[in-house]
């Protein structure tokens, strides 16, 4: 980083003292601290607020209103507290994360890995997922990559990139399909989900039963990368422990159908959304890509933010 560069970023020094600082709060203060910043925060997040509101809407026409709403605001604390959980991912040493979690099935990622074959761990944007994946390094011992968006802001991208790679074995960029491959061909372990809205290489499935924009390159991707696909799902528990899974590959999958594997992977995904749907991303615009000749869901209406 150039001296110019640096005197620019003057604010990222302080904000990684922080972090640190919030990386290392035990559990219950850690929660109740998202808690709080979702109640102060909940005005402004107005944007945020009303895709969750209309997603739920669309997922969970079987739940009365005033239950959708009681779901909304338990999402959002989650989404708030997903911000701080990445904190915890990033900055955590590794004993501030003993005790935190368990899985269930480390057995297949085992015999995944000791084939030489890379691993793709296909999960789905949940508010804890970095942390999950991070939790799965100290419980395994097994390096993972992340893929990631990159942030547009210089000096944020620069704090954000250094603490992920002190965290994580490696970042792939999320369109860097050269870089996932190359990862996956040396052997290596990426977090990787394909469940939010595409525009490019899609098909329309079914997801809670609405035709949702969906990824069909992931089993190409997997197969040119030469790798063995295991779905990874966790959900942090009332105790505030996180509880990981991996499973086998799906039987049958994938199938040579990509618009079926697309419908698959939506399908085991909902199933796992459905037991913790409070901590799904929501706030993001899932459906947003409509077939040809339907209406949008998400337009403002007059007088609305």
């Amino acid at each position: 980083m150039t001296e110019g560069t640096a005197a620019h970023c003057w604010f990222i020094a302080p904000l990684d003292l922080l972090a640190g600082a919030v990386a290392r709060l035990p559990q219950r203060l850690l929660l109740g601290l998202g808690a709080l910043l979702a109640w102060l925060l909940w005005p402004w997040m107005g944007r945020r607020r009303r895709y969750a509101r209309v997603n739920l809407a669309l997922c969970f026409p079987e739940l009365a209103p005033v239950q959708r709403e009681r779901l909304l605001r338990a999402n959002l604390r989650a989404t708030v507290t997903g911000a701080l959980e990445l904190l915890r991912a990033w900055y955590a040493p590794p004993p501030a994360l003993q005790g935190l979690a368990e899985v269930e099935g480390l057995e297949h990622l085992r015999a995944a890995t000791a084939t030489g074959r890379g691993v793709l761990l296909f999960g789905g944007h949940f508010t804890h997922s970095e942390l999950s994946a991070r939790l799965l390094e100290e419980l395994s011992g097994q390096p993972v990559h992340v893929v990631v968006r990159r942030n547009n802001h210089r000096c944020i991208e620069a704090m954000f990139d250094r603490a992920r790679r002190n965290a994580f074995a490696g970042t792939i960029a999320k369109k860097d399909v050269r870089g996932l491959l190359r990862t996956l061909s040396q052997g290596g372990v990426v977090a990787y989900s394909a469940d939010q809205n595409f525009n490019y290489q899609n098909a329309f499935v079914p997801f809670f039963g609405v035709p949702a924009a969906t990824l069909t390159a992931t089993p190409d991707l997997a197969r040119r990368g030469k790798a063995t696909v295991l779905p990874f799902w966790c959900h942090r528990g009332e105790d505030g422990r996180y509880r990981l899974r991996i499973e086998p590959q799906w039987k049958g999958w994938p199938s040579g159908d990509a618009a079926a594997d697309a419908a698959r992977y939506m399908g085991e995904l909902e199933q796992v959304v459905r037991r913790h749907p409070e901590q799904y991303l929501w706030v993001h615009r899932r459906f947003k890509t409509r077939p040809p000749g339907e209406p949008g869901f998400y337009r403002t209406p007059a007088g609305h933010s």
